[in-house]
């Protein structure tokens, strides 16, 4: 029996993967965190991903329509719902519409179209949201609910909904009574204050090695990021170099200062490492395209976490990290670019 493959044109090799494909497989990587972020906190996620997804798509349509661009094609490839979706993973799961609203402006419009759409953003479009509207509602994106198995009240569908569009709670409920800091959060606030980080991890929100509930999400993002990697939609080396310099330098800062520093296992298991590594670290468009360009990106991201997680003003960093090399790729790309084949016998001739 003949068996048949999958080819081109000549020269024959495989096609090429269409941005939709690939935004498709991102997406479904993605399902399996989001199940457990609704898990862990309540359903309001569901909410947030309805909401960020119209007005990306609805903004996405309008700049193209502006810019006299075939709508259809570009609102197929699932770029601005994977933006979407990204965004709302590192948001609140209360956050009001109109923070969302201004975070997808800032994506979709400012970071993505006025660089020249899909392909000439020089920065990750759901990071630039993300900074955009903690910078500007800081209040808003500390409102973190603590997991359902300690919290006091996690809102159900409909409150979630009167929630987000109204920005306010419930039946009287106060913000005070039913957010929480984040584990992250607490450990910054406890050293700031001069306790020890084993003192502060006896606090209710943390699990065996980082945050309750936060832990299980993380590895469900690192099971969609090894499914990218064996469909070969990313390659390993800015995830691995990410993770393994915060694995490095965490573990060389906790075994000087203890005290100050938490295990490493802390920084991978809470926050948004494992999703920053896999989902964000890796955007063909804004990191690096070179072998050794992504691993320099992913080790940068890495450091940069760590010294604003230990140093900053905000207790996680990963967006600011990526964003700072997103400013770096162009240069790391051009000092890491692979030899010319034959260039070094060239410069032999006489």
């Amino acid at each position: 029996m003949t068996r048949r493959f999958a080819t081109g044109p000549a020269p024959h090799v495989p096609p090429s993967a269409s941005v939709g494909g690939v935004m498709r497989q991102v997406l479904y990587a993605l399902v399996p965190g989001i199940a457990a972020h609704a898990w862990f906190f309540g359903p309001a996620i569901f909410v947030q991903l309805l909401l960020a997804t119209s007005f990306a798509l609805a903004l996405e349509a309008l700049m193209l329509r502006l810019r006299g661009r075939n709508v259809r094609p570009f609102l197929a490839d699932y770029s601005a719902v994977v933006t979407a979706v990204l965004f709302v993973l590192c948001i609140p799961p209360l956050t009001p519409w109109w923070v969302v609203l201004t975070g997808m402006i800032f994506a979709i419009v400012i970071a993505k179209h006025l660089y020249g759409g899909l392909g000439n953003n020089l920065f990750n479009p759901a990071m630039v949201a993300y900074v955009a509207v903690l910078i500007g509602f800081p209040q808003e994106l500390t409102a973190w609910l603590p997991p359902a198995s300690i919290a006091a009240y996690t809102p159900g569908l409909s409150d979630a909904v009167y929630a987000i569009l109204t920005g306010d709670l419930p039946r009287g409920l106060a913000w005070d009574a039913v957010s929480a800091a984040t584990p992250l959060d607490t450990i910054r606030t406890a050293v700031a204050s001069g306790q020890m980080v084993v003192e502060a991890r006896v606090a209710p929100q943390f699990g065996d090695f980082g945050g309750l509930g936060w832990e299980w999400i993380a590895n469900w993002y690192a099971l969609g990021g090894l499914w990218l990697l064996w469909k070969r939609i990313i390659s390993w080396h800015a995830p691995v170099a990410m993770i393994g310099t915060v694995l490095l330098l965490g573990t060389a800062a906790w075994l000087m200062d203890p005290g100050s520093n938490p295990v490493p296992l802390q920084h991978v298991f809470s926050g948004g490492l494992i999703l920053g590594a896999f989902f964000i670290a890796t955007d063909p468009v804004s990191g690096c395209t070179s072998t050794r360009g992504r691993l320099v990106f992913g080790a940068g991201a890495g450091l940069l976490t760590l010294v604003i997680r230990r140093w900053g003003a905000y207790p996680d960093g990963v967006a600011f990290a990526v964003l700072l090399m997103n400013m770096a790729a162009p240069t790391i790309d051009y000092y890491t670019q692979p030899r010319i084949y034959g260039e070094q016998e060239k410069q032999r001739e006489p």
